[in-house]
């Protein structure tokens, strides 16, 4: 069962999808169930290209998670100025976003998971290092470094017109300063460490947007860590959006498959606990 509702983030509304557990519909059980919150990347929507965002969630929430998927500010159909807003706004919306799904009566509050695409990556790990709901990462084709990489999908003169006019227009959206001066602000790369969960990395080799070398950089970040696992899945010519047939059944398969591993070692640790 699917259900679109808006969540209230400041003085915007965040277009939003809920996918509850297939399990949890047909059963009627009163048993908390793991969540999943999907970031989308830059000027994407919670469908994602090829329904690459719809699909997941409902192939996830058929494993049994509830599965919330949305739309950040002036992105799909949220409200909003999309270029007016930054990393910090984003980080601050998916909060928002999590503060509505731990409220649902049925969701664990201590299995809560980001699922973050491209430039949604780097917003679910600078949202997983400030906030200790959450429990795991899987990042797909994520952004390491936020102005570099979004200033070579945008071209440069975007963000020089947006220094110099105060406003630049890329694929119809007015971009301000503000954004390209909040991708400044961040380092993923440097702040991944700061979380303690487990951690799923995944990229395609063809990506021509975000390097695959990123994956193994981020692999590498995450195991100086002293607490915490993370895992690298790379899908031999899987590209940006994973959009060919056979590399986005891999990228969905290795997915749900690190997600159940993971549920099960879970359970195994409890029992030796007990």
């Amino acid at each position: 069962m699917e259900r679109h509702i808006a969540i209230r983030h400041g003085q915007e509304e965040l277009a939003a999808t809920i996918h509850y557990p297939a399990a949890q519909s047909e059963n009627k059980s009163c048993q908390r169930v793991p969540l999943i919150v999907i970031c989308h990347g830059f000027v994407g929507s919670r469908i994602g290209v090829d329904r690459l965002f719809v699909n997941s969630a409902r192939e996830l929430a058929q494993d049994g998670y509830l599965v919330l998927r949305f739309d950040y500010i002036g992105c799909g159909e949220s409200s909003g100025d999309y270029g007016a807003e930054g990393l910090e706004s984003m980080i601050n919306q998916t909060r928002s976003v999590l503060d509505y799904a731990l409220n649902l009566g049925d969701v664990d509050p201590q299995k809560v998971t980001l699922l973050g695409h491209s430039l949604g990556g780097a917003v679910a790990v600078l949202t997983a290092v400030r906030d200790r709901r959450i429990k795991n990462l899987i990042l797909w084709s994520a952004v390491g470094y936020p102005f570099s990489d979004i200033v070579k999908i945008t071209d440069r003169s975007v963000f020089d017109n947006a220094v110099q006019h105060g406003s630049a227009d890329y694929l119809g959206y007015a971009f301000k300063p503000v954004f390209f001066e909040s991708l400044a602000n961040f380092q993923p790369f440097q702040e991944a460490v700061k979380f303690s969960g487990d951690v799923l990395v995944v990229h395609g080799t063809s990506d021509d947007v975000i390097p695959v070398d990123y994956a193994f950089l981020y692999q590498k970040v995450f195991w100086m860590r002293s607490e915490g696992r993370c895992d690298k899945e790379i899908v031999f010519q899987g590209d940006h959006t994973f959009s060919s047939g056979k590399e986005r059944a891999e990228l969905l398969k290795s997915t749900r498959r690190w997600l159940v591993d993971r549920e099960r070692e879970e359970k195994d640790w409890q029992h030796w606990m007990i």
